[in-house]
Formats: structure tokens, sequence, C-alpha cells
């Protein structure tokens, strides 16, 4: 009867037959698939989440086009006024300025009113010029006084124009303060002290020439000076020592300025080289002059018979 019975199957539970499962292999078509799921799922989540959302596209600013110099029709054309003017130098300038006035004297005119008036240094600054130039042409060595004066005329000849020409432009009445007068007329005078002594009279006319028309200069600068307060500038500011001194330096050459600081200015006292000529200013006993040397100057006026 037992070998009858149908057999009873053997009874295991699930977690046995679970446990028993091979793993899957590495490699295997079913690992593979798996993985791929879940990256699948997990590239779907962060394609819904907002912070893995793709980053908006940067716009691009619009640059302005550049400008292509040249090109096809690239030739030769003469330089821009302003450009050209750039490539001059002071004395290209002033050699075309003075071209361009001479053929119309319109603009030289209107030039000559509208340039400003030139300073004492500047004045100065452009004789000195002249006077470097001169030095420069001086031989070097032992040379005969010929060799030498013909080396050097014509740059002694240009520096003698030159101050023969700024000299008018400080004196009055075109330049009203007269201490800028003797400022410019010092400092010429000092050029002029500077200049060779020739042996020859012939050589030597261009420094005495020279000598003489700073003379009858500095006599007019005095003369006005002397209008005005007496000619205390004249002294206060040691003119009248300076112009001494110059006339020693000078051999005695300025002896007509002296004669002017004597003739207007005598209480100076600086008048010993020069002859006297015209008459005191202390003769009249009415004049400022005398009666600022008195300190009667200002005093009340008396007006009646007392």
């Amino acid at each position: 009867m037992n070998a009858l019975l149908s057999p009873q199957p053997p009874k295991f539970s699930l977690q046995c037959e679970t446990s028993r499962v091979p793993p899957p292999i590495a490699g295997s078509p079913f690992t593979m698939a798996s993985r791929k799921r879940k990256a699948d799922d997990n590239n779907d989540e962060m394609s819904v989440s907002p912070l893995s959302s793709p980053a908006p596209s940067i716009r691009q600013l619009a640059r302005p086009s550049k400008k292509i110099r040249g090109g096809a029709d690239v030739t030769g054309r003469p330089l821009s006024l302003p450009r050209l003017l750039e490539t001059l130098d002071n004395s290209q300038l002033r050699t075309v300025l003075q071209t361009i006035c001479e053929r119309h004297p319109e603009i030289g005119r209107e030039v000559a009113t509208s340039a400003p008036r030139p300073s004492v240094a500047s004045a100065l600054q452009v004789i000195s010029e002249y006077q470097s130039k001169l030095q420069a042409a001086v031989p070097f060595g032992q040379s005969s006084s010929d060799y030498t004066y013909f080396r050097v005329k014509q740059p002694l000849v240009a520096l003698v124009d030159a101050i023969s020409d700024f000299t008018p432009q400080f004196l009055p009445p075109v330049e009203s303060q007269p201490s800028v007068s003797l400022q410019f007329l010092d400092g010429a005078t000092k050029i002029i002290h500077s200049l060779p002594d020739w042996e020859s009279q012939q050589y030597r006319h261009h420094k005495d020439g020279a000598y003489d028309e700073l003379s009858n200069a500095w006599a007019l600068v005095i003369t006005e000076a002397a209008k005005r307060g007496g000619g205390f500038i004249l002294h206060r500011d040691g003119w009248d020592q300076k112009l001494a001194r110059h006339n020693q330096q000078s051999g005695g050459k300025l002896a007509q300025a002296m004669a002017a600081l004597q003739a207007e200015v005598p209480w100076t006292g600086n008048h010993a080289t020069a002859a006297p000529t015209g008459s005191s200013s202390l003769s009249d006993p009415n004049s400022i002059l005398n009666q600022i040397i008195n300190g009667n100057y200002g005093s009340p006026v008396r007006v009646g018979p007392w």
C-alpha cells in the first residue's frame, strides 16, 4: 500500500528556494540590462529636477564691425594740414609763416597785430642763440685777426642786427614800464660786452655802433623814469649802479646814458665819469624831486597873506 500511495512532494520554504538562486554573473545580459534601466531612471529623474536643467545659452553681445582701412582703393595721397604741421620744427614753421606773410601782406599785418608781445626773457633768448652761433664760428687755435673776422662776420652782423631790431620794442612809448625796459637793456649790454675787441677800427665798428645805440636807449629810459617819482626806481633797484658798471666795462662808451643820469637824477651820485649837461633838477625849488629830498613833498599849502 505504501507503494501505491502517491509520493508527497517535499516541503521547502520559499526563502530557501530564493536563497539557492545563483547570483547573476557579471557581464551577463541580465546584469547589463538592469544597470541600463537604473541609469535611464536616473536620467529621467535628473531631467525632471530643476537643479539639473541645462543652463540657458549665453547671449552674445553684438560687436561693431571693425572698419577696414585701405582696401582696393589704396593709393598715394598727401598729408592733411594738421599732420603736415606736426612734422615741422620751429625753424621750418617760421620760414613757412614768413613766406606766406610776404606773399599776402594782409595776413602779415593780421599776424603782427594778433601775436602776443615778446617778453624780455624770450627776446634775450633769441639774441643768445645768435651769440651761440657767433661763438661756434670762432676758429680754433691761433689765427690772424683778418681770418677770424671773416669767419665770424656773418653771425656777428646777425647778432648786432637782432639787438638793434629788438631794442625799440622795449623803449617808450611802446613799453610803458621803465623796469621792463631796463631789464632788456641790461641783458643786451652784457651780450655786447662779450663781442670781440678787434684791433682794427674797421672791425670794431660793429661793437662801437651797438654801444652807441644802447647808450641812446639807456638815456631815453632814464629820462622817462625820472618823470615818475623823481626817478627813485633807478636808485631803489640799483639801476644807476648797474649803468655805471656797464659804462666802466665798455670803456666809457655809454657816456650819453651817464649824462642823462646826471641831468635827471643827480642825487644818485653815480655820474663821476659823465660830462655835466643840462640843468639840474635841484635848481628848481618847486620841483617834485627837490620837495622829496627836502622832505616838503605833500606838506599843506598855505593860502593867504600869513
